[in-house]
């Protein structure tokens, strides 16, 4: 764990030039998981995390949006920032009711402070499942889950893909909706037939649960045109089109393979949702119902 404030950054794990992408987005399209760092100087890191990104402010973000296609977006706060929310109450700020935000909050946090959160766009709280990131319980988690679900937030939860199962009977106690980061970050060398995947599969029967077909880069071990992880997505999608929403997860932090090119994600939408009926779900109608967006980011 890096406890030095200065500790110097990693490399840059975006495209400073990502390609134009040939498919053309359905108007009002939704980037429904990306992450801003930075600038350093205003945003300071917790002293106590497990990297430290590059500089990837809003504004570069904005470049990508307007590159791509995208209009709404929810900013997913980073890790390396711990509880302090600031770089995503920000960047919701910027965007005028555009964005949507989720933030990181112990389990006690305050009523004033949710609903300060609140006031400021945030509209779900996350946590991590996974090998080394500690925090709340699972039952810890759920329980809280009725607080949100008291001020009309959800939860999202990133979890690794052996734990699919067992955190199932617990994920459907919940009384707030749930959202599955990166379609539990399943294997996709392990194909569609895997337990975990089936796992995921059984757990999505549950109306209250929802996944981002986002992270098909990070799943496969191969590079674009990601070719392991595109049906994976897409039978997440074709049985489940009412409860999918895509994200590009830029700027690509923690990436172990080659960095992603967000217009090549975005061509892939045409596999993952090969119909316009499809894709007008996952990407305009599915987010709008789920963040409850005010506005687009530029007229639509």
């Amino acid at each position: 764990m890096i406890q030095d404030d200065n500790a110097p950054a990693s490399p840059p794990s975006w495209l400073a030039e990502p390609s134009v992408p040939s498919l053309e987005l359905p108007p009002g399209s939704c980037d429904a998981h990306f992450h801003i760092f930075g600038p350093r100087a205003r945003f300071a890191f917790a002293p106590v995390r497990d990297y430290t990104p590059s500089d990837a402010p809003k504004e570069m973000l904005d470049a990508l949006h307007d590159r791509i296609g995208i209009v709404r977006g929810v900013v997913v706060q980073p890790n390396c920032y711990g509880y302090d929310n600031s770089v995503t109450v920000d960047a919701v700020a910027a965007a005028g009711g555009a964005y949507r935000g989720i933030a990181l909050v112990p389990v006690d946090v305050s009523d004033q402070e949710l609903r300060r959160l609140h006031g400021a766009g945030i509209r779900g709280a996350r946590f991590h499942f996974m090998k080394g990131r500690a925090g709340a319980s699972p039952h810890e988690v759920i329980a809280f889950g009725k607080r949100l679900a008291d001020i009309g937030w959800h939860l999202q939860i990133q979890m690794d893909a052996s734990r699919i199962a067992e955190l199932t009977p617990v994920i459907k106690r919940s009384v707030c909706p749930v959202m599955i980061d990166h379609m539990g970050r399943v294997d996709a060398a392990l194909g569609i037939e895997q337990a975990p995947f089936t796992a995921l599969l059984a757990l999505m029967q549950d109306e209250k649960v929802w996944t981002k077909v986002s992270g098909i880069d990070r799943i496969t071990r191969m590079g674009p045109p990601y070719a392991e992880a595109v049906p994976l997505a897409s039978k997440l999608v074709e049985e489940f089109g009412n409860r999918v929403v895509w994200g590009t997860d830029w700027p690509h932090t923690n990436h172990g393979g080659p960095i992603p090119d967000d217009g090549i994600l975005v061509d892939c939408l045409a596999e993952i949702a090969p119909s316009l009926a499809q894709r007008q779900a996952l990407l305009v109608d599915n987010p709008h119902r789920f963040y409850r967006f005010e506005v687009a980011r530029r007229p639509v």
